[in-house]
């Protein structure tokens, strides 16, 4: 086994970001068509993660150089809008990600409109709220991106009630291209090490954003772009940069 330090991290992680970018541009394009429809609409994209799948919203929305309709929800908004009592919200005997009967309640805490899509976010793709939410956005007639681990889902059952996973209720579905239970170094024992779907779900979101950019302008000439916390600029971009992009993209 080779020694665990940071070179053998960089190589292994990048083998998952050249799978990723082998194996899923074509869903990166699909799902960016979705957003930049959603948004040429006058739509919000809302991004959902539970768990630490809830830092990849973080990624997405209210960032410097982000696209500025894009919305994170967050289950602990529950708390602060007086729905559940904190000490409910933290109860470890009923893991609040893992509860698939508070769906329509998250739902209606938010602004949803019809043209609106969401961008839902789960690692093991097998949890309730993920998946209870992702079937109401489905009922309500809302294009769902989903974001997993193929490996990871396909080898757990799911805990959702109805049985079935995330990846059941997408429109597009993307591989984060991760290893099951996310560690990826191994250390010769039975724990592995360094959890890689954070990576791999930044690296998608970085090219999920150039491309929709690149359809907004196709369709609308225009992107909004937020330039700081509070302002936002109506981008427009150039044709050097539209012709540069889809070469480099087509290339892939």
């Amino acid at each position: 086994m080779r020694e665990i330090n940071m070179d053998l991290f960089y190589e292994e992680m990048m083998k998952v970001v050249d799978v990723l970018k082998g194996k899923e541009m074509d869903n990166i394009r699909k799902a960016s068509e979705v957003c930049a429809d959603t948004i040429a609409q006058g739509g919000v994209v809302h991004v959902f993660g539970s768990g630490h799948s809830v830092g990849f919203g973080m990624e997405l929305a209210g960032r410097p150089g982000s696209l500025v309709p894009f919305h994170t929800i967050v289950t602990s908004d529950f708390v602060l809008h007086g729905k559940v009592s904190l000490a409910e919200f933290k109860d470890p005997d009923n893991i609040f990600e893992r509860r698939a009967d508070i769906a329509d309640r998250l739902y209606d805490l938010y602004d949803i409109r019809p043209q609106d899509s969401f961008i839902i976010i789960s690692n093991s793709g097998i949890n309730g709220v993920v998946i209870d939410f992702a079937i109401k956005a489905k009922q309500e007639g809302h294009k769902v991106i989903v974001v997993t681990s193929w490996q990871h889902t396909s080898a757990e059952a799911s805990r959702h009630p109805s049985g079935k996973k995330l990846y059941e209720m997408g429109d597009v579905v993307i591989d984060n291209c991760g290893p099951q239970g996310d560690a990826l170094i191994e250390t010769g024992k039975i724990e592995k090490i360094c959890s890689i779907s954070s990576m791999g779900t930044a690296c998608f979101f970085c090219r999920l954003y150039m491309v929709i950019a690149t359809f907004l302008v196709m369709i609308t000439r225009n992107a909004r772009v937020l330039l700081q916390s509070g302002s936002s600029i109506l981008c427009r971009l150039s044709s050097t940069f539209i012709k540069a992009f889809c070469t480099a993209s087509s290339a892939n």
